[in-house]
This record gives structure tokens, sequence and C-alpha cells, in this order.
């Protein structure tokens, strides 16, 4: 594979250069306070945080094919090390530290090399949204409550959840309340500062307020610690000490860092790269990921990873390549040079705050709520993987959460949604007997619809639903398989013995409307009689007329209302709104009603603006209406009552043409009846019964329309 180097800026727009430049300091400063933060957090001095951006963001804008993602110091790797160490047994900022923190970042970035040339970037195809949240959520909590008794003038806290908590108990203790003020004030500035002025880097203007604090009020003499005072000069370069450390652990360590890196970095990429409209290549982002995780080892520092909310300024500023990273490498190896002076007075707690609120950031707390509200099971792995890192540590919280994942699509295999189809009257397709009140089955015929590829954990399900379907007068099985792509050996040998059964029960038995593959995979699986014994078609129509059953069919119409409502006893649609258009209640269930008023509105104000209503014909309605070839029969009936029922809502100068509209209407409702009639006899008696139970809805839905139709049909 031929690799272009800093592809971003290929054939570059000196246009944008201003800006990018902008962006690109704005993007350094923001990360002075954040990085040298993250860096505390894995375990080394502060400074190394500085260290990290610089040559590992240049390394990562070297390879990097996205025009904004910003790498650098970050949460998730920093807090996977730190949590590392103390498993370890590992003081923060120690020797031992120092030598392991570099060779997990070594071998990160080498598990990162492997992934590239494996093409693993398919990986992350296989780590849910839910998974990966619940765990960055549980990996910034966790960071949150280690830096809580930071805030209160103590170290920070270690461990899981229990540990932490015990830390800050023990913290309150020793309290020193101006520590304490500074940093919750900070905090509070901050969090406000962004809502109000969205654009300013709070983060900054706090750094300094910080520094200040110390310059002018000496706060370190009233208990405040400040950070450790650093010569200035650009990083030096290092040997990764591998013989100082338990490679066993560290090589470890570094495949996790290099999994969540890897899986970060490329869903947030895709997200920024989707949204604005530029395409990725993903194997190369690994690439670049690996190159700036080996780099940083090279400089002493903890594993970097992407950025979001770095990336997300770097949007708002306007940046449009990596000269954004370039730039902001560059600025930060110009502090490093001369400009290190600041970091001795800046105090811990402010610092401390800055952190807290770059996690809040990244605590998916929006994810969850969405979860809750649309996906149950989602949302418990969610809180699953969540909370086993808050109480477990990192490594039990990714493995439980996956877990979980693969649970839940094996879960959602073996209950596939499934359903028994019929036929519509004046519609063509085969519908769902269940969703679709206006929906009958084929007299002596079962029409099955399986939503999922059928294999060992399923085929039970399906054979069951089957077997109960079958009554004394059915004559024809046709099972609807455009959803089963694949099916396995045992699902073979299942659909073998239904035939078998089917057949001896003298039961034509046909599998239809599904891809010719399937079909080399019954042959493959020794099932392959089946297609030359007739029990494959191509299309359900196809079975339809090989079983000898031709249009127009003869429905199974129930008797009485109580049968009807057998039929429909597992409807997920409210009562009330059961009884009302097919199209719309299989599009908005609980909010059908509100959406046919809305629709029926929208119709009258159409009329409002048609030029002359004599050219409103009974072909007219039709035509004008295009979308009314989607709508059974009674359906359509339905709408055309509604529209009688608003059409005192037209203009007052459309008054005198009332009559000529609802002659219309009513006409274009006898040809429905009509319609119905010459296809399907049958259903005379529920057509009527239909239109008297229409009249009692409406009038309870909308009484006042309702009253004012029948005095005006009565006028008339």
């Amino acid at each position: 594979m031929n690799l272009q180097l800093f592809p971003t800026l290929k054939n570059y727009n000196l246009r944008n250069l201003p800006g990018d430049i902008f962006s690109g300091i704005i993007i350094a400063a923001v990360s002075i306070p954040i990085s040298m933060g993250y860096a505390q957090i894995s375990g080394i001095p502060a400074i190394y945080g500085l260290y990290g951006s610089v040559f590992p963001i240049l390394f990562f804008a070297l390879f990097s094919t996205s025009k904004q993602f910003i790498f650098g110091v970050d949460a998730a790797p920093a807090a996977i090390v730190g949590s590392a160490l103390a498993s370890l047994g590992i003081a923060a900022e120690s020797p031992d530290a120092l030598a392991c923190v570099p060779v997990i970042a070594f071998f990160a970035g080498l598990w990162l090399l492997l992934f590239y040339c494996l093409h693993a970037d398919r990986i992350v195809d296989f780590i849910s949204t839910p998974v990966m949240g619940g765990f960055i959520s549980g990996i910034s909590l966790t960071i949150i409550f280690m830096q809580i008794p930071k805030l209160m003038g103590s170290g920070a806290g270690s461990g899981e959840l229990p540990e932490l908590l015990h830390h800050i108990f023990l913290a309150v203790h020793s309290i020193s309340f101006l520590s304490l003020a500074m940093g919750i004030g900070a905090l509070f500035l901050i969090r406000i500062g962004k809502k109000i002025f969205p654009k300013l880097p709070m983060s900054i203007v706090i750094m300094i307020l910080g520094v200040l604090s110390t310059t002018c009020f000496h706060v370190q003499d009233h208990g405040v610690v400040l950070l450790q005072a650093v010569k200035p000069g650009l990083p030096s370069f290092i040997i990764p000490k591998f013989g100082d450390v338990a490679l066993t652990q560290t090589v470890g360590r570094g495949l996790m860092v290099a999994v969540v890196i890897m899986a970060e970095t490329l869903l947030a990429e895709n997200n920024f790269a989707f949204k604005n409209g530029y395409k990725l290549n993903d194997r190369q982002e690994i690439l670049a990921c690996a190159a700036g995780n080996i780099s940083a080892s090279f400089v002493g520092c903890c594993p970097v990873n992407g950025s979001i909310s770095r990336t997300s300024m770097n949007e708002q500023y306007g940046g449009t390549s990596q000269l954004v990273s370039l730039i902001a490498g560059i600025s930060m190896a110009v502090l490093l040079f001369g400009f290190t002076g600041f970091i001795g007075y800046l105090p811990v707690p402010v610092l401390t705050a800055i952190v807290i609120s770059a996690l809040m950031d990244v605590v998916e707390v929006h994810l969850a709520i969405r979860l809750y509200k649309v996906s149950r099971n989602e949302f418990y792995i969610f809180m699953a993987a969540c909370i086993s890192v808050l109480f477990l540590g990192t490594i039990y919280g990714v493995l439980i959460g996956i877990l979980l994942s693969f649970v839940a699509v094996i879960l959602k295999a073996t209950a596939p949604s499934r359903s028994f189809r019929g036929i519509i009257p004046g519609k063509d397709a085969y519908y769902d007997l269940v969703r679709n009140r206006h929906a009958y089955p084929i007299q002596h015929v079962v029409i099955y619809r399986f939503n999922e590829n059928l294999f060992f954990a399923n085929a039970k399900i399906f054979q069951e639903d089957l077997e109960s379907s079958l009554k004394e007068d059915t004559k024809v099985v046709i099972v609807d398989a455009s959803s089963i792509n694949s099916i396995d050996i045992t699902a073979a040998d299942r659909l073998e013995a239904i035939a078998a059964n089917m057949k001896k029960r003298d039961i034509q038995f046909y599998i239809t409307e599904h891809s010719s593959s399937l079909n080399d995979q019954m042959r493959t699986l020794g099932i392959g009689h089946l297609i030359r014994e007739g029990c494959v078609r191509r299309t359900i129509l196809a079975a339809l007329n090989d079983a000898g059953i031709h249009k127009p069919y003869n429905l199974e119409i129930p008797e009485s209302e109580k049968k009807l409502a057998e039929l429909r006893s597992h409807s997920h649609l409210p009562a009330e709104e059961e009884d009302t258009l097919e199209e719309f209640a299989w599009a908005f269930g609980e909010e059908t009603v509100q959406e046919l008023e809305q629709a029926t509105h929208a119709i009258i104000e159409h009329l409002h603006q048609m030029p002359d209503i004599e050219r409103l014909s009974d072909e007219g309605i039709k035509e004008h209406f295009e979308s009314w070839h989607t709508l059974g029969a009674l359906d359509e009936d339905e709408i055309l009552h509604r529209i009688e029922l608003h059409i005192d809502e037209l203009p007052k100068e459309m008054h005198k043409e009332h009559r000529h509209i609802v002659e219309l209407i009513e006409k274009r409702r006898s040809r429905i009846r009509e319609k119905v009639l010459e296809e399907h006899p049958e259903l005379a008696a529920r057509l009527e019964q239909n239109r008297i139970r229409l009249e009692k809805r409406l009038e309870k839905q909308n009484p006042e329309a309702m009253r004012k139709w029948k005095e005006w049909k009565k006028r008339d």
C-alpha cells in the first residue's frame, strides 16, 4: 500500500490558512491544562502531558486522513494506565511509574501497528455503542472520583469505587477550605462560561486566573498546593526501559489501551467525517494512532488518543486540515522551549477543576437517556459496562460489557420478529394480520414471515409457529424467507422434517422470496431435494399459483367482531387507535390519530390554494392525492370522510363550493364501495359496519366537527 504523507494537505486551499493557524494556537492553549491533568492521572508528572502534545500530535498528522481530528493525551488511555499502576502497586510519579508508563505506550503502539497490518479496523464494528459508551463513562466517573480529594488539598485517590469513596472520606478530615473553594469556584465558572460564551476557551481563562491568584495573593501560603516547577526545554529522547518492568503485564495493558484507542478514535472520527461530508481511510487512521503512541513512548509520555473535546473545539473554530495539528504541535514546542515558568504557579485545585470539567463532558449521560427511552436492553448493557468499570476496574468492565453485547445479539436472534400474513382488499402485497385490521388470511392458506437468519437457536421457534398455525382445513403453508440469508445444519434438518410432516398431512409446503444463495446452502447442507420436489418458489404469488389458488382470493372473514378482536388480540395499538388508517397505524403507532388529523388538515389547506374548483373532478381527487395509491380501499374511505368533517375550514369565498366538493367525495366513496363489492362481495357487510364504527369513533375524537358536519348535511 502506497502511503501519502500529510494527505489532508494535498491541494491545500491557502484561503483556509489564517483560520487553521488560529485554530491550531487555540488547540495548543486548551491542551496545556487538560494534557497536564491527564498526565497526572496516568501516574507521571504533569510536564509529560505537554511532551505528549508535541511529537505524538505531529506523527498523527503525518498519516491521518481526517481533516479535523485532534490527537493528544486523553482521558481513557490515561485512566487505564493509572489503574494499571495502582493494581501493580506502583506509586504515581515514582521512578517505577516513569519506567512503566512509556513501555505501556510503546506496546500500545505495537499492537496498533499489528492491527494495521491485519486490516483489523473491522473489529470496531463488533464493539457496540452501549458498551463503548458505558466503558468510557465508567472510566470518566472513576477519574472524577479520583480527583475529588485533590480539590480538598489531598492527594489523588486510587482503586475502584469503594476505595475511592474511602479516599474522599479521609480527605474530608484534612480538608483545606481555600483549596476546595478555589476548585469548586473554578469548576462553576468553567461550566457557566461554556454555556454563556461557548466559543471562549474557559479552561485557559481559569488557568490564567489560577496563576494570578498565586502571584497576587500567594495562596500557597494558605494551604493550596501548586504544581511542581519544571525547567524549560524540549522533551528528551529516551529508550523505554523494558528490563525494569513486568513485560507480561505491560503487554496486556498495552493491548487493552490499543483496543480502546482504535475503537474510540475510529468511532469518533467517522462521526465527524460523516457530519462534515468527507471520507476516511480507517486502516490508515490505525497507522496514525500507532505512530503517535510509539513516538509518545520515546519522550516518556503515557499512551495518546484522539480527543473528542478538542476536535469539537477545532470544528467550532473552523479548522479544515491537519495543518491545525502541526500548528498546535509547533506552538507547544515553542511554549516548552522558553515559557514553562507559569506551571510552578498553577494551583492544583484549579487544574483539577479543569480536568473534572473536561471529564463531565465525556460521561455519556445523553446516550444513557436515549437508550433508556428507545432500548432498555441496550441501556442495561450501558449501565452494566459503566458499573463494572466503577466497581471492578477497566479489564472486567470491558469483558462484562462485551459479554453482555454477545448475549443481547443471541437473545435478539433467538426471539426474532415474525408474523402471519394476509391480503388487504384493493392492495397487492401481503400484510401482517396483527397490525393491519383490514388484512384477512386467504382461505386454507398460511403465509408466515420469519425476519431473521435461521439457525440452531431459533429453529424450534420457527417450527412451533408453523405447527401451531395449522388448522383442519389448511392446505397450503408458505414461508416468506426474504429475511433469511443463511441457515445452518440444524435449521436444514428442521426444514426437512417440517416438509416431511406437511407432506404426511397432505399440506403443500413452500419456501419463497429468498435469494438464490439460500438455495445453494440448501443443496450444500443436503436438503436440495426440497428444491427438486417443488417446495421452493421464487415468490409467494408463484407458490399460490402452483397450489392452484388464483385471484380473486377467497378470504377468511371473521363472523363477528369477537373473532376479529381475537385475530388482533396481540396488537400493540391502543383500542382507540386500532380502528384507523392502516398505513398511518403502521408508521406512527400511538401517534396515529394526531398524524392522521395533520394529514387531513394538509389536504384541506391544499384545497384553499386551488385556483379553479371545477378542476377537482372524481379522477382529479385520485390523481391529486397520489400517495393514496399506498392505501387500501377501506383506508381511503376513512380519509375521505375525515375531509368531509373539516370541510368548514375552507375559506368563506369557497363556501358555495362545499356541496360540489362533498358530492365529489361521496361519489369517490361510492366507487370504493363498488370496487370492494366487485372484488370481495363477502366484505359488503364489513364495509357498512366499518362506516358505522367510523362515525362513532370520529364523533368521540372530534365531537364539534362531527356536530357541524351533521348540521350541514341536514341543511343540505
